[in-house]
């Protein structure tokens, strides 16, 4: 890949042997991030999405895993923005096999729905614009995971835990010789420009239990650092995993007793809501406004999509659906 990129790779390392990749995702630093790791097999955890492509090559062409030396490819979930560039990087690494949870496998195989679904989340031209192309990835070379499982990657092994709530496909990953963590979006979004946490809550599979519960495993594997896919290493786990508790259940409840008491809300409503909560949030741990920095804030996942997912959740629910019908 030629020096002469828009724009380059910043390269950081992160653990022993283990250095992230900031992609520029839509065009911005300190929003996505991949993951290497010098193994006696070397490892890439999450490809990013297709439009990040010439930056992730670069960056493995840097760290000097050619062609033919990249072994293993693991995705924490197959969100376009996490899995989206697998199956051109597959092209790229002949020799590497993508190892993903067992419910994503057959999506990235054949992307029709998943790049449907994501349209309809983020529209058309927005998705094409921020992730570029989905490019189907060879089944053959594609490794399905669950819980428990083990990545041996030579002389270190990657121990997978089944992390549901952002998706019911999302993986973590426990580096055995390091301790480190590769969390994708179970913690929702690591915000070191801020610095804060966010949820990441979207639809259509959000499950706040099952997220609140993934983050308690993920607590009890004991990791020694957390590394998210947005964006980075967060060296204080036990502080990590506390915000991330205290800001799902936030923006949770917000919506939840916003329905209770306005059924009918709509998402334009509920996303004003969530707004506010992001700001508070956002000023307490700043003493900054959001607002100057809300595009690219937005541009994880927006509080939109937070609401959207919440909706959807909680009007599935019980107390929620039964206040709806009396009204």
């Amino acid at each position: 890949m030629p020096d002469s990129l828009a724009v380059q790779p910043i390269l950081t390392a992160v653990a022993p042997q283990t250095t992230a990749i900031d992609t520029a995702m839509a065009g911005e630093r300190e929003l996505n991030a991949v993951y290497t790791i010098a193994a006696a097999q070397p490892c890439l955890v999450e490809a990013g999405p297709g439009a990040d492509g010439p930056v992730v090559l670069e960056g493995l062409r840097r760290l000097g895993i050619d062609a033919d030396d990249l072994a293993h490819i693991v995705v924490t979930h197959i969100h376009v923005d996490h899995a989206g560039g697998a199956g051109a990087l597959l092209e790229r690494y002949p020799r590497a096999t993508l190892w993903v949870h067992e419910r994503g496998a057959p999506h990235l195989a054949d992307p029709t729905r998943l790049i449907a679904s994501t349209a309809r989340t983020y529209g058309e031209a927005r998705m094409r614009a921020l992730f570029g192309t989905v490019r189907p990835c060879d089944s053959a070379r594609i490794h399905p995971v669950n819980d428990g499982d083990r990545i041996d990657l030579g002389d270190r092994s990657l121990h997978v835990l089944h992390t549901p709530g952002h998706a019911s496909h999302h993986i973590a990953l426990l580096d055995d010789a390091t301790g480190a963590m590769c969390t994708g979006e179970a913690i929702g979004s690591y915000l070191p420009w801020g610095p804060a946490f966010r949820p990441a809550l979207p639809p259509p599979e959000v499950d706040v239990g099952l997220a609140l519960d993934s983050l308690a495993r993920m607590r009890e594997a004991g990791p020694t650092a957390l590394l998210t896919s947005h964006f980075g290493p967060v060296h204080d786990p036990a502080n990590a995993f506390d915000r991330a508790d205290e800001e799902i259940r936030t923006w949770s409840d917000a919506v939840r007793q916003h329905l209770e008491v306005r059924a009918d809300a709509d998402v334009e409503e509920l996303t004003a809501l969530l707004r506010e909560v992001a700001g508070a949030a956002f000023a307490a741990e700043t003493g900054r406004d959001l607002a100057p920095e809300l595009a690219r804030y937005d541009a994880l996942g927006s509080i939109r999509m937070n609401a959207q997912g919440l909706a959807r959740y909680w009007r599935a629910r019980p107390e929620v659906a039964s206040t709806h019908h009396d009204s």
